[in-house]
């Protein structure tokens, strides 16, 4: 008898999963491997999140159930965070619901959204759980082009028309995983045009909207007049606050895309912990000083990685936000090959482009996620390759 569903069987094991595997068998051998692959902070999450978790996790009253949509402080200090730092007005009761981090809600507001057979626009390279997170609920998944050519802006006008008219949902992610992407409030403005003329949602995957550089803001959807009406924003304390592993996030912006997601959610999980989502609204309604400082780390890193690659003639686009530098692999390799090469002669992991869908062949991507110190190490090694 078998025990796996079909959908599960046709599912590809996640990708990062792969690549922690060969680490170990590196590690096995002895091998020192740095591990740039996984988009996972190794900053501290800030002191101050951490002290209002453990004045929380004490109160007895905290271990029940949470409120299907989130505790209200929570909900009321994402409003707050939209109305402080994007001059965006949200009803906290109906335009903001809680999330058990950002990749359980995409996953979730897909299935809330679409049904059998409705199409899904997708960013092509972009986020490998739309992809699958689409194939679970049974829609037809449709990549649209980002490149470099036009600086990883949606090319919407590429898309045929028939899938534009059988489409149900618009998927950006601005800043952009993998590409470290930014964009300006025009590209949202001809997004929510595009989902309004076409009688769509459009969503945009905003899970690294305050990891910026410089003095380059990254905006808001729901920043465009009316937006509401056809928009949805995902955001996710993981990467600003170094709380991955804490699980929190919210959607915010259209009533009824909202509603949906909360029937849905309702019927599968009971929301996050409440000391949990005490802390994080703690976190929404600081003065996001150590956010800025942790930037500036990031920053730091990236500026050596940058050099290092540069030196190599290996070109890139520096990037504005994310914790990712997005790279042309040289002539003469493949995403994978040239991945494949780092690791066996510098003992390091990146993540090929290819991974990220058909678009990102001839790249790889570098995740900022290491000490400095062991971006010292980084460097090193790369000036050691010979291409």
């Amino acid at each position: 008898m078998e025990f796996v569903s079909d959908k599960v069987q046709e599912l590809p094991p996640y990708l990062f999963s792969k690549f922690q595997e060969r680490k170990k068998e590196l590690q096995s051998r002895g091998v020192d491997v740095i591990d740039l692959g996984i988009g996972a902070p190794d900053l501290p999450t800030p002191d101050f999140i951490i002290d209002r978790l453990m004045k929380e996790v004490k109160k007895a009253d905290n271990h029940v159930y949470a409120p299907y949509s989130g505790t209200e402080e929570f909900r009321e200090a994402v409003a707050s965070f939209y109305q402080t730092h994007y001059g965006v007005e949200l009803d906290p009761n109906t335009e903001v619901l809680t999330l058990i981090g950002s990749k359980e809600g995409i996953a979730n507001t897909i299935q809330a959204v679409v049904n059998e057979g409705d199409v899904i626009l997708t960013p092509n390279p972009g986020y490998p759980v739309y992809t699958t997170a689409i194939q679970l609920a049974g829609g037809v998944n449709v990549p649209y082009p980002i490149d470099a050519t036009h600086g990883y802006e949606p090319q919407l006008d590429e898309i045929d028309q028939t899938d534009i008219d059988q489409a149900k949902l618009l998927m950006l992610n601005y800043p952009s995983n993998p590409t470290s992407a930014t964009v300006d409030f025009n590209v949202f403005m001809k997004a929510v045009t595009f989902a309004r003329n076409h009688k769509m949602i459009v969503a945009n995957d905003a899970a690294y909207d305050l990891v910026t550089f410089g003095d380059y803001v990254s905006p808001s959807i729901l920043q465009v007049p009316q937006a509401k009406e056809y928009a949805v924003e995902f955001g996710s304390l993981s990467k600003s606050f170094n709380m991955t592993g804490w699980r929190i996030g919210y959607i915010v912006g259209n009533k009824d895309v909202i509603k949906s997601l909360s029937t849905l959610k309702s019927n599968l999980d009971s929301s996050q912990f409440i000391p949990i989502q005490l802390a994080a609204a703690t976190a929404l309604t600081s003065d996001l000083s150590k956010v800025q400082k942790n930037n500036e780390i990031i920053e730091g890193r990236m500026e050596k990685v940058c050099q290092a690659l540069e030196g190599l003639g290996i070109r890139f686009e520096k990037p504005r936000g994310t914790i990712f530098v997005w790279a042309e692999v040289p002539k003469g390799y493949t995403s994978a090959s040239f991945a494949e090469m780092l690791l066996e002669e510098a003992g390091m992991i990146v993540t090929p482009g290819s991974a990220f869908g058909s678009g990102g062949e001839g790249y790889f991507r570098i995740a900022l996620t290491v000490t400095t110190k062991r971006f010292d190490e980084v460097v090193k090694r790369l000036q050691h390759i010979q291409l």
